[in-house]
């Protein structure tokens, strides 16, 4: 099976704090597709809650373009399917 790094940015208000903060920054999702990406993103990291807009999204992300002070030294493996941004999520 072949897999694809996808990396979202929401839209989310800076009073709302249902969504976890770290999301913020972005989430970075291990997948075989957007579909599948998006279903992981609404079961696991959005239980319960709708996924806020997203303003961004890209596919087969180059890791190394991602911010480096914050996302890159907390996160997880973005070779295996699953939620690599922010950790925790797979647990």
């Amino acid at each position: 099976m072949y897999y694809r790094r996808f990396w979202f940015e929401f839209e989310i208000a800076p009073d709302d704090h249902n969504v976890d903060v770290r999301l913020r920054h972005g989430c970075g999702v291990t997948a075989e597709d957007f579909d599948a990406a998006y279903i992981l993103l609404q079961e696991t990291v959005f239980k319960n809650m709708p996924v806020p807009p997203i303003l961004k999204s890209i596919e087969d992300v180059d890791i190394a373009t991602l911010d480096g002070n914050y996302v890159l030294p907390n996160m997880g493996l973005p070779l295996i399917r699953g939620i690599w941004f922010p950790v925790g999520y797979n647990d």
